[in-house]
């Protein structure tokens, strides 16, 4: 969730200043582009990945069990951090080199380091969960009792709701779930921002050089929509089947500090897909700057121009801090590692699962597609509008692999079809550019094949286990815990989802 904050007070005297704090870093960022002061100018950076995955806690019960403080204790490593949410925690994964068979070594380790976490955790009577929602969270989970102790969240959710005034509503309409079920609607409010945590994701961060971060982040953005609905994995929330990826409604719903009135007068979300290709890193601070204001305003005494001035490399305390609570689903990220200035993309569309195999699968088709599209021609975005992108996440992410997306050269066609006509070819051969190993390449790129062919998301599986539960003449809530139980042991077993019999 970023940065710790331990101020519980603001001043209008405070926000002036953050203001300003932030409009120097924007300018220190457009100083440090046009002199080339950052490390990676000029040629590319080594390729490597990192991510983030964050994981729900659950009991014997299948219920959400609030408990991250116990279980962070008991397992006891750096690499495991608190979230929003009191049944979240999260796990950093180390860059490491992006060629070779690396990805298969990170893919082992991140097994092992979570088959130990989960052992640790079970000593607690608590288990993890990776998931992109998690089916049996109830509204009554979203009480504000429930945000982690940390006060950054506590002083978080105070100030968005500063900023709005009254309560959050979420207001989704499902998708249907087939058959003689016909769609349900969630409608619920709360004065807290702990639907957020119901939204655990998988976090993936590629470092690339000033001049190339635009091609990146646009690419990133025009293949949004297919991620989703080839990697939904979050259609139940509150006892309600919603959207094949509901994390993307719920958290634009769960952190909108926009009352309806602001919403009537067009002013932009907290979470936002963006409205425009980019031509620089510059723009997207740029819009930081002029269009959202602070919700932590809290300021160093460090003037970002005064220490470029000095030949130093400015931290941008205040700009990175905002920054954070823009929450975009393809975020610039700026950051420093040995005094040097670097530059990452920072993709936040995808659910966290089913299984670590698929996850790395994911994270394979999303790079190798990016660089792919990235090393073409002429690029994609410049035959699409980007209205199109922005419609394509939420197709995506409403009706899965049934999703009608829009794609130049193509025209409307479903994200299964596109991918096995285009876009695996696409990804193997960025994959490739970057130097991952054939056998890799093989591996996690049959996974996201297996998927179109059998037409089987982790979502699509959730659904169909609910439905045939509760035509077996189980209750919505038996039919989810018996789901989940069942989610749970094939997460262990780690075959792909694709392979999942009900």
């Amino acid at each position: 969730m970023g940065t710790d904050v331990s101020r519980r007070e603001f001043t209008g005297a405070d926000r002036v200043r953050f203001r300003r704090q932030v409009g120097r870093g924007t300018e220190a960022i457009a100083r440090m582009l046009a002199d080339g002061l950052f490390t990676d100018h000029g040629r590319p950076p080594e390729p490597l990945l990192g991510m983030e995955v964050e994981l729900n806690l659950i009991d014997a019960a299948m219920n959400p069990a609030m408990a991250n403080t116990t279980v962070l204790d008991a397992i006891a490593d750096p690499d495991y951090q608190t979230e929003l949410g009191q049944f979240n925690i999260e796990i950093n994964v180390s860059p490491r080199p992006f060629t070779g068979d690396e990805v298969i070594s990170l893919e082992q380790a991140l097994r092992t380091s979570l088959n130990r976490a989960e052992h640790r955790a079970a000593q607690t009577d608590n288990h993890l969960v990776m998931v992109g929602m998690l089916p049996t969270l109830r509204t009554e989970h979203f009480a504000r009792q429930w945000i982690s102790t940390n006060p950054r969240y506590d002083l978080l959710n105070q100030q968005i709701f500063a900023a709005r005034g009254e309560d959050l509503e979420i207001d989704i309409t499902g998708i249907p779930l087939g058959g003689a079920f016909g769609s349900e609607r969630l409608f619920t409010a709360t004065d807290s921002i702990l639907p957020e945590a119901a939204c655990t994701s998988l976090q993936l961060h590629l470092r690339v050089a000033p001049e190339d971060f635009a091609a990146h982040w646009n690419a990133a953005q025009a293949i949004a929509g297919v991620q989703v609905a080839l990697a939904g994995n979050s259609p139940f929330l509150a006892g309600t089947a919603l959207w094949h990826e509901s994390r993307i409604p719920v958290f634009e719903q769960a952190t909108d500090t926009r009352p309806l009135e602001l919403k009537n007068q067009g002013v932009r979300p907290r979470v936002w897909f963006g409205e425009r290709w980019i031509n620089t890193i510059f723009d997207l601070f740029e819009e930081n700057t002029r269009y959202f204001p602070a919700l932590l305003p809290v300021c160093s005494d460090v003037d970002p121009i005064e220490a470029l001035d000095a030949g130093d490399t400015p931290t941008l305390d205040e700009l990175r801090l905002h920054n954070g609570t823009v929450y975009r689903w393809n975020r610039p990220v700026y950051d420093i590692v040995d005094g040097q200035a670097h530059l990452r993309v920072e993709n936040r569309v995808l659910p966290a699962g089913p299984t670590v195999i698929d996850t790395l699968a994911n994270a394979a088709f999303y790079y190798g597609v990016v660089r792919g599209l990235v090393d073409s021609d002429i690029p994609l975005w410049s035959q699409m509008s980007f209205d199109a992108a922005a419609e394509n996440l939420h197709s995506g992410a409403r009706s899965g692999l049934d999703a009608q997306l829009y794609w130049p050269n193509v025209g409307w066609v479903r994200p299964d079809e596109l991918t096995l006509r285009r876009l695996l070819a696409v990804a193997d051969d960025g994959l490739t550019a970057f130097g991952v190993s054939g056998k890799a390449r093989s591996r996690y790129l049959s996974v996201i094949e297996g998927r179109c062919i059998n037409r089987q998301t982790g979502s699509a599986w959730q659904r169909r286990s609910v439905v045939a539960r509760e035509e077996a003449g189980e209750s919505r809530a038996k039919a989810l815990r018996g789901m989940l139980r069942d989610y749970v042991d094939l997460m262990h077993e780690g075959e792909p989802v694709h392979t999942w019999g009900l």
